[in-house]
């Protein structure tokens, strides 16, 4: 029979000296290791405390204009925009302009600012896509205003009457070969006769 002795006041002292250092490599002293190590780093750190500088307080800024369009198409309108918006818009190192246009049977886009033909094609398939033909075949009902009204209503919706552009440091940021259309879908211009349509222009930015 093999008998144990019972451990000496000298090695249980040994014992618990060594229980510390165990517990260091135990699961739970690992999960809190994790945990410390996922702490936020310095750079971090730095953003916080930056936090508790006053903000910047956001820059808005409203225009209105009016464009009359010299027929029924697509036409270029980016000049006009710009030179709307230039005073404003200078101070603004980041933000985002919105353009809205209050009417049914017009609306704005973004393409090709350089050669014409691609505003000639855009109408050329608008009419293609829904064409003045289905206000007299009995396609559409709302036909009173005359036969470009309804298809104008389509075109407004299909194409949209609003635009988000970004602002980087003090202009509109678009492409080298982006521009703003105003796209009139009437030949009538509605009730008024003529082809003026109002464009709300909305600045928010920060200097």
């Amino acid at each position: 029979m093999v008998h144990f002795r019972s451990p000496s006041k000298a090695h249980r002292l040994f014992l618990l000296l060594l229980l510390p250092a165990s517990l260091a490599f135990s699961p739970a002293a690992l999960s809190i290791h994790s945990f410390v190590s996922a702490q936020p780093t310095s750079s971090s750190t730095s953003l916080c405390s930056a936090s508790n500088t006053a903000p910047t307080i956001p820059m808005w800024a409203q225009h209105e204009i009016s464009i009359t369009a010299s027929s029924r198409g697509c036409h270029l309108i980016t000049s006009e925009v710009n030179k709307a918006i230039q005073k404003d818009i200078a101070s603004m190192k980041i933000g985002m302009a919105n353009l809205f246009i209050q009417h049914t049977s017009a609306s704005l886009t973004i393409n090709e600012n350089a050669d014409p033909d691609v505003r000639r094609d855009m109408e050329v398939a608008l009419n293609k896509i829904c064409p003045g033909q289905w206000t007299k075949d009995g396609t559409f009902h709302h036909t009173m205003e005359g036969e470009d009204d309804m298809p104008g209503h389509v075109k407004s919706s299909l194409m949209g009457v609003s635009l988000n552009i970004p602002i980087k440091n003090g202009r509109l940021a678009l492409g080298t070969w982006q521009g703003i259309y105003l796209n009139e879908h009437r030949d009538q211009g509605g009730w008024g006769g003529g082809h003026t349509r109002r464009i709300i222009i909305t600045l928010q930015g920060q200097s």
